[in-house]
């Protein structure tokens, strides 16, 4: 068995990287536009890149209005926004309502098969803000994520994927994870750091 070595001297003896100290705002994320649950994630927000998994009871519980204000920001960059299969038909004025350039929107009709290529395709792209989509929980398997958080990654992309809440049983690749309950956000996982142990209220319309 290997001798114990003390960390600072592994430090002192320049033996260990040391990374440098981070002075300011991550430029590596992007404020989600909830105060509390900013306060709570490593870099105070989305990353910039990466897949973020939110898991829901059911479509339409408030997940939109958790990540429209940080769609809003990234609308105003001239790149896309495109929503690939989205369980309803997006109501085009309370997007507006919430401050996304509706210029920007892209909408993709696909069938169940067919969508997450679609989504790893536009991650994959880096011509998209950020890609969003809806899969069906028998097409959402550990490698068909796995392969969006790689895509998301290359392409430098926001993505942001939607799955029922059962799936919480099941590990995932995202970078993020988060739950919708009921006003509430519970962060399961969170690249980077430990997740709060209790959920957040946060104040999403329905």
């Amino acid at each position: 068995m290997g001798a114990v070595v003390a960390l600072d001297r592994l430090l002192d003896g320049r033996q260990l990287w040391r990374g440098p100290a981070r002075t300011g705002p991550a430029s590596d994320h992007l404020a989600s536009g909830h105060p509390a649950l900013d306060a709570r994630l490593p870099g105070g927000g989305w990353p910039a890149s990466g897949l973020c998994e939110v898991l829901q009871d059911a479509p339409g519980v408030g997940e939109l209005a958790l990540v429209w204000p940080a769609l809003a920001r990234l609308s105003q960059r001239d790149r896309p926004i495109v929503l690939v299969a989205p369980p309803y038909h997006p109501h085009a004025p309370a997007w507006a309502a919430a401050g996304l350039d509706l210029a920007q929107l892209q909408i993709i009709q696909a069938a169940p098969k067919q969508a997450l290529w679609a989504a790893e395709q536009c991650l994959r792209s880096a011509a998209c803000a950020a890609v969003l989509c809806w899969p069906q929980p028998q097409q959402a398997d550990d490698r068909s994520l796995r392969r969006l958080q790689v895509a998301a990654d290359s392409g430098q992309c926001l993505g942001f994927v939607f799955r029922d809440v059962r799936a919480a049983r099941n590990p995932s690749p995202a970078s993020l994870r988060l739950q919708l309950d009921h006003g509430q956000v519970r962060v399961l996982k969170c690249r980077g750091g430990l997740p709060p142990a209790q959920p957040l209220p946060l104040a999403i319309a329905h």
